[in-house]
């Protein structure tokens, strides 16, 4: 029996990881850099999780494009919701004005793929 992975599901996942990450961890572990742990603002653990993100959301949505529906719109989407992720990384100080579009995008993009391609019965 194949494993069948659900990229979408994988590509939602890892965005609501990111948004968690951004949003609440911070409320949580304040008090790490008093350990020396600086996992808030540790740049190659934010540009890893948009790697992440980047990596599973183009295989899901390409493969979602080339084998079932053709569609550019979840494409479309997509590419805000990442060009979103790296604004915020850009202009830091703006993050949190960025960080709700570029999860809502990706978001949106994955389940809008989904749905397309159950629509397709392929």
């Amino acid at each position: 029996m194949k494993l069948k992975i659900n990229w979408d599901a994988l590509g939602i996942t890892t965005s609501v990881a990111c948004a968690i990450h951004c949003a609440l961890l911070p409320l949580f572990l304040t008090s790490l850099p008093l350990f020396g742990i600086n996992i808030i603002e540790n740049m190659t653990f934010e540009y890893g999780m948009i790697a992440l993100a980047f990596v599973v959301g183009s295989y899901a949505l390409s493969h979602g494009y080339r084998k079932h529906h053709h569609k550019k719109l979840p494409l479309l989407l997509f590419t805000l919701g990442i060009t979103f992720l790296l604004a915020k990384q850009y202009w830091h100080h703006l993050q949190y004005y960025f960080l709700p579009p570029a999860v809502i995008f990706i978001v949106l993009a994955h389940y809008l793929n989904h749905k397309l391609a159950k629509v397709c019965n392929h």
